[in-house]
C-alpha cells in the first residue's frame, strides 16, 4: 500500500510512467472505463472545493468505480469533535482508496498513518497539492512535449499559493528550468522555499513586482488568485487582491508560444477576454487534471489493463 502526501513521493520515472498511462486513457477512454468496476473513492473533503473533488469523482467513475464521501468539515463528524484518525480508521472500513482534504497542513499524513487503504492529499492549507501538481505537469508535457529548458513564471500569491510551491519543487528536477517569481513584496516565495528549494538546486530565479517587464521572455506563465481565506485580516487581502490582473494589452507583450496556466477558481486575475486567446490554457488544464487522477488512482490500487 501506497500513499500520496507530496509530488516528489513519485520519482521522474515514475511521474513519467504516470503520465504515460493518463496519456493512454486521453487516447482510448473505453478502455478503462469498466478496470475499477467494485472499487469506492472516499473523497473526505474538509474544505470547499470544486474543480479537486469533483474530477477526482469523475475519474473513478470513468473507471467504473463509485464515490462516497463529504464535501464540508460541516456535513461530517468533525462538527461534533471526530479526529481524523478516527475517521480514516472508519473510512478504511467503507472505501478502497481515498482523496482527502484539509485546512490543516499535515492533516493527510496524519491520516495515512492510520489508514488501511492509499490516502491522496487533496490539498492540506498552504503547503501541497500534489494531484494539481500532477495536472500541471500532465498540461506541460502534452502541450510544451518537456519538461526540461524551461522559463517559467509564477504570478500573484507566491507566500500562501501550494499549487506554486509543489510545481516548483517538481520542476526543480529537471535540466535548465529558471523561474521568473511576480508578487508584491508581501506575497514573495517562504524563505524556506527559496533557500531550501531554489538555492539549494542551484536554480536560477528572478523576484521582481511587475509582471510587464518580464512577460514577453517566458515560456509559461502560472497564474494564481490572492487567496481570501489565506489572509489573518481583511485589509491586507483588500489591499493586495488586484495586485495583478492579466489581459489582452499585456497578453501582447508576450511570445506566441507562451502557455498561461492557472489552477483555478478565477476570481479577476486573468481578465475574460483572455480566455479566447489560444495560448490560455487553463480550462484544458483542469480536463486533463481527471485524466491524472484516473491514472493515479490505477496506480494507487496496482490496477493495469494490458
Amino acid at each position: 500500500m501506497r500513499h500520496i502526501m507530496d509530488a516528489l513521493d513519485l520519482s521522474p520515472e515514475e511521474l513519467d510512467d504516470l503520465i504515460c498511462l493518463a496519456k493512454r486513457i486521453i487516447d482510448n477512454p473505453e478502455k478503462y472505463s469498466e478496470c475499477c468496476k467494485g472499487k469506492k473513492l472516499a473523497t473526505c473533503f474538509y474544505e470547499p472545493s470544486t474543480r479537486t473533488r469533483l474530477s477526482f469523482e469523475a475519474a473513478m467513475l470513468n473507471l467504473g468505480g463509485s464515490v462516497l464521501g463529504f464535501s464540508s468539515a460541516d456535513s461530517s463528524s468533525a462538527a461534533k469533535g471526530e479526529s481524523v484518525s478516527d475517521t480514516i480508521r472508519v473510512i478504511s472500513s467503507y472505501a478502497d482508496i481515498c482523496a482527502m482534504r484539509h485546512p490543516k497542513e499535515g492533516a493527510p499524513l496524519v491520516a495515512s498513518m492510520h489508514s488501511r487503504i492509499p490516502v491522496i492529499n487533496a490539498g492540506d492549507g498552504g503547503h501541497n497539492h500534489p494531484t494539481q501538481t500532477l495536472t500541471d505537469l500532465l498540461t506541460i508535457n502534452i502541450l510544451k512535449g518537456r519538461f526540461d529548458n524551461l522559463k517559467i513564471g509564477f504570478c500573484g500569491d507566491l507566500k500562501f499559493g501550494r499549487t506554486v510551491h509543489s510545481l516548483i519543487n517538481a520542476m526543480v528536477r529537471y535540466e535548465n528550468v529558471e523561474f521568473v517569481l511576480i508578487s508584491p513584496p508581501e506575497l514573495r516565495i517562504p524563505d524556506y522555499l527559496r533557500k531550501g528549494t531554489l538555492d539549494a538546486n542551484n536554480i536560477k530565479y528572478t523576484e521582481v513586482s511587475d509582471l510587464d517587464s518580464v512577460i514577453g521572455d517566458m515560456d509559461l506563465l502560472y497564474m494564481t488568485r490572492v487567496q481570501r481565506e489565506r489572509f489573518f485580516n481583511e485589509e491586507d487581502y483588500i489591499r493586495l487582491k488586484d495586485s495583478f490582473i492579466l489581459d489582452a494589452a499585456k497578453m501582447a507583450l508576450a511570445r506566441e508560444d507562451m502557455l498561461v496556466l492557472h489552477p483555478l477558481p478565477r476570481v479577476n486575475e486573468i481578465s475574460t477576454e483572455v480566455d479566447e486567446d489560444p495560448r490560455a490554457v487553463y480550462f484544458k488544464q483542469a480536463q486533463y487534471g481527471v485524466y491524472i487522477r484516473m491514472a493515479l488512482i490505477m496506480t494507487l490500487l496496482g490496477i493495469k489493463v494490458d
